[in-house]
């Protein structure tokens, strides 16, 4: 399945930071630009997330193999049974998303994290299942270890199950080890094959310069006590050091003559083993300049990609065997 270099999420935005006129501007902006894949989960903006998205493509008049669409189980309520992987809960997060989103199937079903109370069989057979009956196309996980996806991986071929082919791990130029040297083994096809739908290729803002000087009043980080993980993050001594960072990749960016966010997202695109790079935007003109991060890949010559690491100075060491 062909997944385009970029694409469009809706964590934070839909159906809580945008009303649904920007929602809708936002993915017809992204779909003209020729982003095929719209990415959900269940829990963004407890389900209101999926019930926007669904009503705008209910009315987009698109045909309905130009577009991949997917949702993510993990956490729908706070009851038992509403949370977690075993076989009750993916399959009724999977009916209710796609309600919610307005499809027949959903081309990508993700675990959304690791379920330590369930049996990994439970769930590899509960997705299998859904794959069966042409609810879902390909299932994957996200934020797993490298351990569990071939666990997972090798529960489905000793059971002649659909094992999972893809991850959506975070992947940024401050975040990089899971992806460059955890999953380094998976990418193989003669192993799992793995193919990856990163997210935050911005670092919730951080990768942008407007947090240089502090959180500004107004912003989502200010407002939102949800968020206060991701602000102390950026208030803390590692955060500090991190805008450092960022100051010298705006000075970089600079030269090239492309904002720091452009560089940023055409870091990740160099990578080879990412499929594509979930993008989010609360505003049009967001979704217009993330698209042009295409045009900006070819300035990443190996001299630029050196001074980048001279930056940054976190390439993950790969251990060899």
């Amino acid at each position: 399945m062909q997944v385009s270099a970029l694409s469009l999420g809706s964590w934070v935005t839909f159906g809580k930071q945008i009303d649904e006129a920007v929602a809708r501007e936002c993915m017809v902006a992204a779909y003209d630009a020729g982003v095929n894949f719209f990415d959900n989960a269940e829990v963004y903006a407890n389900g209101a997330s999926e019930e926007v998205m669904g009503r705008i493509l209910a009315a987009s008049g698109w045909d309905r193999t130009s577009y991949l669409v997917s949702s993510k189980v993990f956490w729908g309520g706070e009851k038992p049974n509403q949370k977690g992987l075993s076989r009750k809960h993916v399959v009724e997060a999977c009916h209710a998303a796609l309600r919610r989103l307005r499809v027949e199937y959903l081309d990508l079903y993700f675990c959304h994290r690791p379920d330590e109370h369930t049996p990994t069989e439970e769930t590899v057979r509960a997705m299998h299942d859904l794959i069966q009956q042409g609810k879902v196309l390909y299932w994957g996980t996200s934020e797993w270890t490298a351990q569990q996806i071939q666990e997972a991986y090798g529960i489905a071929r000793e059971l002649r199950l659909t094992p999972p082919t893809m991850e959506q791990p975070q992947y940024h130029l401050l975040h990089r080890k899971r992806v460059e040297a955890e999953y380094r083994r998976l990418y193989d096809r003669n192993s799992v094959g793995l193919g990856l739908t990163t997210w935050s290729p911005l670092g919730s803002g951080l990768l942008t310069g407007k947090y240089n000087d502090g959180i500004p009043p107004g912003s989502r980080l200010a407002d939102n006590d949800d968020l206060a993980w991701l602000r102390e993050r950026i208030t803390g001594p590692e955060g500090q050091e991190n805008i450092r960072k960022v100051r010298r990749l705006g000075a970089l960016a600079a030269e090239l003559g492309i904002p720091q966010s452009r560089l940023a997202l055409a870091w990740c695109l160099k990578n080879p083993h990412v499929g594509t790079v979930i993008t989010g935007a609360s505003r049009v003109e967001q979704v217009r300049e993330n698209m042009r991060a295409l045009d900006a890949v070819p300035l990443l010559t190996e001299e630029v990609l050196a001074r980048v690491e001279e930056i940054v100075g976190n390439k993950p060491t790969i251990t060899t065997f």
